[in-house]
């Protein structure tokens, strides 16, 4: 499994994690079956969050028996409880929830009301008290960042959590740019989109098995491979079985050639910049 720096001051995390969005909804036992597996091949950056239903218990019955200090968990703080006092309180809601002494990061699930100043002096209280090692943000864009670095300052920004899929690469044209200027790590949230990974019958879904018959990979491997082509971009792709876990793992290792990443690009073209940065 490759590692990349999480953030300027941050240490390296697999560059393939795993998302709990919905991790809730199906059966439990093959929920924290998944995890396990991912943690074994490697995938040891979980990803959650408050508003994630019973994900944040589920993750705390997977890790029970295993070392902190071999896992990177992040969770996040809904815009409706940012203010200063309130993203204190939900960090230590979600730390019970895991069964956790601290986060590795900590992350604005996307911009409220309330003013960045008094979440970022909320962040930083917690780095204090040593309940998160690092924060971020997720569904920033590039002139959010502007603002937020202008409060923060340079390298306390440790990553921006953001939607990105094969026909979804919009934050290609402002955001991870940004990131890479300024050594904020890019976390892509759906990867394999939602409910609308390539068709196999489609052009772009042929494109993507044919290069996945080369490596004896599958379409899903190379997709992950391709999001995960730059240095500065991370993937949390979700499995709801131990099969599907391995498979992602798997991507961690496979690297496209110069010639593949043309021929996906031409197959799932970017398009124009958005008004707006998408988000789920």
């Amino acid at each position: 499994m490759q590692t990349r720096k999480f953030g300027t001051n941050g240490p390296d995390v697999s560059v393939i994690g795993q998302g709990t969005w919905y991790l809730d909804h199906g059966d439990r036992k093959a929920a924290i079956a998944a995890l396990r597996r991912g943690i074994e091949t490697g995938m040891t950056h979980i990803d959650t969050a408050e508003m994630y239903g019973d994900a944040e218990p589920v993750i705390a019955d997977a890790i029970a028996e295993l070392p902190r200090e071999m896992l990177f968990l992040v969770s996040k703080v809904l815009p409706s409880n940012a203010s200063r006092r309130g993203t204190v309180t939900a960090c230590e809601r979600s730390l019970r929830r895991l069964k956790a002494d601290y986060l590795n990061c900590y992350l604005l699930h996307w911009r409220g009301s309330y003013p960045l100043e008094e979440t970022v002096a909320a962040f930083e209280e917690l780095v204090a008290s040593g309940k998160i090692r690092s924060w971020g943000v997720s569904n920033f864009d590039s002139d959010d960042l502007d603002e937020l670095v202008d409060i923060a300052g340079e390298g306390k920004i440790a990553c921006n959590q953001v939607l990105y899929h094969l026909q979804e690469r919009a934050i290609e044209h402002a955001v991870v740019p940004w990131c890479e200027r300024h050594g904020v790590a890019v976390v892509a949230y759906s990867p394999f989109g939602h409910n609308d990974f390539p068709s196999p019958r489609s052009k772009g879904g042929e494109m993507l098995q044919a290069i996945a018959d080369a490596y004896k990979a599958t379409p899903r491997q190379v997709a992950l491979a391709f999001l995960t082509r730059t240095a500065s971009v991370l993937a949390i792709p979700k499995a709801s079985s131990a099969e599907h876990a391995a498979e992602n793992a798997r991507a961690g290792d496979l690297k496209l050639s110069e010639v593949e990443i043309a021929a996906l690009d031409k197959a799932f073209p970017r398009g124009p910049k958005p008004r707006g940065l998408p988000m789920l």
